[in-house]
């Protein structure tokens, strides 16, 4: 049996996640079956490093490109795989094999108008519409992204299931003292600090996360600091004019994509995580500060709540007063912190990315046995 699984997003911040762990997972779980990942050149040695029973096979063509629509379902005849898993929306029409789609959010579709033209948006609809007919088996995330498929694509229910994502284990562990350490002098992190982790595309709604940080300074917490990890600020200016129009200078940082030993470590530092966002198919940041023991304020939207549960204070991410109160709630009520401290730890430990892959293993061994 030949599994091929498309690993040319190894790297993304979110799918790439998905990708790594589902690899990794694989070779642990699963020595017997015969894995092929789709991946970038430079991506053989680490695709080898996830198992013996994982051959990496050089995909050229960019995700979302024409050449992709031909070469893929060329490499998969080539290769003879049995079943392909496509873990972003698009699968090539021209596949002709068994094949499972994972879908893990439908925002193109909630919020076009981020995206950067009709195209884009003809593009997405069009193939997300295909990827949901042709699969075999509809992966997705949470209820709340199933929900969504369900709405907006005509599928049976039973075509759709649902596998949680779940943490880095990195995460759980807790770092050497030298390290943290180094992390507090190469950051300059003297002053209490609010965290956020993500990428910085408008529907995550850091803009109004800076300005509920503003209100938080000025009902006395001038000493705090807000610290944006993910995306580089150089492409979205509308935030660097925000930290402008709030008079922020210096007190809020944009320290772009870091190394996970390093996040790990100043997730546990941060006073209060806050993950304001306005849709998630699942939501990993506010998990990963869970599980560092960091308290947590997330929205009250989407698959946040479904994600969180009780272990999160959440707010309407639309009213900048309701993300700066619920901040304010946990940087004042220490009896506050310390009970979502606890649940925060309890919650994280029920998604775990080898409990997630052996379902995704069941789902492509069920597709196979319906050949």
């Amino acid at each position: 049996m030949r599994i091929a699984i498309d690993a040319r997003k190894l790297h993304d911040f979110g799918i790439g996640t998905y990708v790594r762990n589902l690899l990794a997972q694989l070779g642990r779980i699963d020595p017997d079956t015969d894995y092929v990942a789709l991946c970038r050149a430079d991506d053989q040695e680490l695709i080898r490093s996830f198992g013996a029973n994982l051959r990496p096979v050089v995909e050229p063509s960019a995700p979302y490109s024409v050449a992709e629509q031909f070469r893929v379902p060329l490499s998969l005849k080539r290769i003879g795989a049995d079943l392909f898993h496509a873990p972003h929306y698009v699968l090539p029409p021209l596949t002709r094999r068994r094949s499972i789609v994972t879908i893990h959010d439908c925002i193109h579709l909630m919020f076009p108008e981020y995206l950067p033209n009709r195209l884009a948006y003809g593009y997405a609809k069009a193939f997300l519409w295909s990827a949901t007919q042709q699969a075999d088996r509809i992966l997705t995330v949470s209820e709340a992204s199933k929900r969504d498929i369900l709405r907006l694509f005509d599928v049976p229910s039973e075509k759709v299931v649902v596998i949680y994502n779940a943490i880095d284990e990195r995460f759980n562990a807790t770092p050497a003292e030298e390290d943290v350490a180094r992390v507090r002098q190469r950051y300059q992190l003297d002053d209490d600090y609010v965290l956020y982790v993500g990428n910085i595309k408008p529907h995550k709604n850091v803009e109004r996360l800076i300005h509920a940080f503003a209100q938080v300074r000025k009902a006395g917490f001038d000493h705090l600091k807000l610290l944006v990890i993910g995306d580089e600020i150089t492409r979205y200016a509308g935030l660097r004019r925000a930290v402008h129009r709030c008079k922020l200078h210096g007190h809020v940082r944009f320290l772009g994509h870091l190394p996970t030993e390093t996040l790990a470590i100043l997730y546990r530092l941060a006073a209060v995580f806050v993950f304001p966002s306005l849709y998630e198919g699942f939501g990993l940041p506010p998990l990963e500060a869970m599980a560092s023991g960091t308290p947590v304020v997330t929205s009250n939207i989407s698959s946040l709540p479904e994600i969180a549960g009780e272990a999160a204070v959440l707010v309407d991410p639309y009213d900048v007063t309701s993300i700066a109160n619920g901040i304010r709630r946990v940087l004042t009520d220490t009896a506050l912190r310390e009970k979502l401290r606890c649940r925060g730890l309890e919650r994280a430990r029920r998604y775990s990315w080898e409990r997630s892959v052996r379902q995704i293993r069941e789902i492509y061994a069920e597709v196979l046995r319906s050949a």
